[in-house]
């Protein structure tokens, strides 16, 4: 999964992906120029980013693995399942007058209703140590991965954890996931039962807030993080927390005023969406509506998430 922008750093030109001929001969020139211009100007200008270097060499780098990789497999994988808004609750029935002669019907007690109070809620009480920021700019699902991994206790969110997950990637693809390839929702899913957080779920909602206060549930019900595929399908956001103005496990029309995010792209600054926040950061709802859109991939059209809000939801509770 790669952004619809590479990254840019304040101080640095801004560069647009450009898109050139996918075809072998090319991107093996590609790859064979990359490696003669390192050698030529010296690896740490490609350490260092200078002039850009360091990005244009991981986009070749990335171009010309999925090219030995091949086509992604038109394999079975985990599917995208819709959950629509529930009904309104039906009035509740009038009791009807007893028959003559019959004793009246003793009236059905009330349950004691639940307050409608404000809740704030982040299952990490100090961002920072299991935050795990992407290696390469097509790398926010590993990232976002092995983060969720670190929150929960499945081990530290160190790079060489990140480039384990990312190299395993096409254990997990699949066609219908990634017409890609590489990475997709059900690959991050099937990436995290791998590391032993099993459940995971792909969940497309038909509204912004539908999906937000799904997610800010599972999280209440599981303790674990929720996955949100941002910028309209080509990032991951990792969800620990929300503020709301009911429970919604309770109201089932509980706004979500914000999210508490970890954003794998952190320290990077986009030149669509701008500058990435800290671990931890609580966006409010102009910045969901301004990052979390309904997935619209460039490469092709799948019909269970087009139009929808695009969530990876933990079901299993954690203690």
């Amino acid at each position: 999964m790669q952004p619809d922008l590479v990254r840019a750093r304040p101080s640095r030109p801004q560069l647009i992906r450009r898109h050139l001929p996918h075809t072998r001969r090319r991107w093996l020139a590609l790859f064979l120029a990359a490696v003669l211009a390192g050698g030529a100007l010296g690896v740490a200008g490609v350490a260092t980013n200078a002039f850009g270097m360091g990005t244009l060499y991981q986009r070749a780098l990335s171009k010309v693995e999925r090219m030995l990789a091949g086509p992604p497999p038109d394999r079975a994988t985990l599917p995208t399942v819709t959950v629509t808004p529930p009904p309104s609750p039906s009035p509740t029935p009038t009791s009807r007058p007893a028959p003559s002669g019959q004793p009246a019907p003793k009236p059905t007690p009330r349950p004691t209703p639940v307050p409608r109070v404000g809740i704030d809620v982040d299952i990490v009480a100090n961002h920072g140590p299991e935050f795990a920021h992407e290696l390469r700019d097509d790398w926010c699902a590993p990232a976002g991965v092995t983060t969720a991994l670190a929150i929960l206790g499945l081990g530290p969110p160190t790079d060489d954890r990140e480039r384990e997950i990312a190299s395993r990637v096409h254990e997990w693809d699949s066609y219908a996931d990634s017409h890609n390839g590489e990475w997709g929702p059900a690959a991050i899913a099937l990436a995290l039962k791998a590391y032993g957080a099993d459940g995971y779920s792909i969940v497309a909602y038909e509204s912004r807030a539908d999906a937000l206060r799904g997610a800010a549930k599972a999280i209440l019900q599981t303790n674990s993080p929720a996955i949100l595929m941002a910028w309209r399908g080509a990032h991951t956001w990792v969800m620990t927390g929300f503020k709301a103005d009911a429970d919604p496990r309770q109201f089932n029309d509980a706004r979500i005023i914000g999210t508490y995010i970890d954003d794998p792209w952190y320290p990077w600054v986009s030149s669509i969406w701008g500058p990435s926040d800290p671990p931890g950061t609580f966006q409010n709802n102009a910045e969901m509506i301004r990052n979390f859109l309904p997935w619209k991939r460039p490469e092709g059209h799948y019909p269970d998430r087009d139009g929808k809000f695009i969530v990876v939801i933990p079901t299993i509770p954690r203690g």
